[in-house]
């Protein structure tokens, strides 16, 4: 039977009705209504969460070990209902659901094993030294403790690992801290499930119902109320330059200034060196092109430039690339303004004249196909805006008279989430080159790889510095990324029984 969503908002374990209602624009199946956020919803749900931090963050890791595992449970118990509704409203297939479900539950089960081992805590104990000239050392304990209420502003490309329930939530969740989700609207039903899943783990855990709400869209102000409310102390965000820059703009500006944690855009460039490029050109455009299309290109890791030296193998490697290109249909995108957006977007890149293209196709609607365009380094560095991010199918190939040219475009590059190298043997000394600029722009360095694909694992950094991230110390993917939602503290001279329980 189909889901049909009562378009609420959950707010400390009841449902809530707003002032009005938007309708959600699904790529296929029914549209439905839901409540628009108001700030008198912020502020319930600000509140509920302050209450539940008093109880909840003060609990064992294991009780919050085994509500973050009843919270994966609970998804997998809706596993068919999310698909339907998820699918319906992203137009994303079924198997990119599924496997997006999984990945939303095992990265909850990993920081219920994670916060059970302990290791975050970064318990550091300093022995008193009563004895020592000229004066003695009191003792001296640092733990890491949650720092209160988070938001978390749900992602339009991923309807689940990135959003209601998704990276940001299970880790401040496992610090301790409560959560406030601000919903996409384009997901409003998946979110709502999701929610409800979460609502059955408070029921069946006993935690404090403070401790998620759910705040549906359709309101700008909502956002704006959510980051400037004064119970709310860090915010985790995924979402576009403009509109994570306004939001962390507001986070500085408050009289309490709060961190705010955003993935914001990345082009994630590809730097291909010349014995790699003379061995294998055309497994490297027809793997591009697999990497480029993926999803309709909608991932924050899409490889959307290649840097090249120019020349034969350069010739062989866009060839390979464009014929790829050629055959893959259009796909749907998520919302009508991501494919407006993927629209201007190629039509920026049409009207430079330095700009060469290789293939160009028409989009129309909710619908992507891919575009491929070709400039040279210098003129490539001579236009900022061609460095910024177009969400969707589309690549640029920047070929350069040399690799020591290749250097020194690597070094105008803006902060990126990945840039990847590939190269063979007798790259290797160009690559030792090139390592440690790309180091210093970007969170992930691949070799011989494709970033599409980020891995929910202790070592994995998905950040990196500005634009791509607004923290470059921070990865909003793996087991780290609880460290964005805790602040060390140190106990001097404290009574073992006045100690948190983590010191016993």
């Amino acid at each position: 039977m189909s889901f049909t969503p009562n378009g609420k908002h959950l707010v400390a374990g009841e449902w809530l009705e707003g002032n009005g209602t938007f309708a959600s624009t699904p790529a296929h199946g029914p549209s439905h209504d839901f409540a628009v956020g108001t700030v008198e919803i912020v502020n319930k749900a600000a509140e509920a969460a302050e209450e539940a931090f008093l109880s909840y963050g003060y609990s064992s890791r294991a009780d919050r070990a085994a509500f973050i595992r009843a919270i994966a449970d609970e998804i997998e118990a809706r596993a068919d209902t999310i698909t339907e509704i998820g699918t319906q409203e992203t137009g994303l297939p079924v198997a990119r659901l599924q496997g997006e479900r999984g990945r939303t539950t095992g990265q909850l089960r990993l920081f219920a094993d994670h916060i059970e081992k302990g290791d975050y805590l970064d318990r550091r104990v300093d022995a008193a030294l009563p004895d020592r000239q000229p004066l003695p050392r009191p003792e001296i304990r640092l733990i890491q403790r949650p720092i209160g209420p988070v938001a978390v502003f749900g992602a339009s490309n991923f309807p689940l690992a990135f959003s209601t329930a998704g990276g940001d939530t299970a880790a401040a969740l496992a610090a301790g801290c409560p959560v406030v989700v601000k919903g996409h609207s384009a997901h409003p039903g998946t979110g709502e499930i999701i929610a409800d899943a979460i609502l059955a783990a408070i029921k069946k855990t006993g935690v404090h119902p403070g401790v998620f709400s759910l705040i549906q869209g359709g309101n700008r102000q909502v956002g704006e109320a959510v980051v400037q409310h004064p119970l709310i102390k860090a915010v985790g965000f995924t979402g576009s330059l403009a509109g994570g820059r306004a939001l962390f703009n507001l986070c500085a500006a408050r009289p309490e200034p709060i961190p705010f944690f955003g993935e914001l855009g990345s082009v994630n460039p590809m730097f291909l060196l010349p014995e790699a490029m003379k061995a294998r050109a055309e497994t490297l455009g027809q793997g591009w092109a697999g990497s480029l299309t993926m999803g309709a290109g909608q991932f924050c890791t899409n490889p959307g430039i290649a840097i090249v030296t120019d020349g034969p193998d350069a010739d062989r490697f866009t060839k390979a690339t464009v014929e790829a290109l050629e055959k893959v249909q259009a796909q749907t995108m998520l919302t009508d303004g991501i494919a407006k957006a993927y629209r201007d977007g190629q039509e920026r890149f049409q009207s430079r004249n330095s700009v060469k293209p290789l293939l160009t196709t028409d989009s129309a609607e909710r619908q992507a196909s891919p575009n491929l365009f070709e400039i040279s380094g210098d003129q490539f560095m001579a236009d900022h805006a061609l460095s910024e991010e177009v969400f969707g199918p589309l690549g640029l190939v920047v070929r350069v008279g040399s690799t020591a040219e290749m250097e020194k475009l690597a070094r105008n590059f803006e902060g990126q989430l990945t840039a990847t190298i590939h190269m063979d043997e007798g790259d290797l000394d160009e690559a030792k080159r090139l390592r440690p600029i790309l180091e210093r722009k970007a969170g992930r360095v691949l070799v011989n790889g494709f970033p599409t694909g980020v891995e929910v694992v202790d070592s994995m950094v998905h950040g990196g510095p500005y634009p791509a991230s607004t923290n470059f110390g921070a990865t909003s993917v793996g087991t780290m990324s609880i460290r964005r939602f805790l602040r060390p503290v140190s106990y001097q001279n404290m009574p073992a029984g006045l100690l948190p329980e983590d010191f016993q």
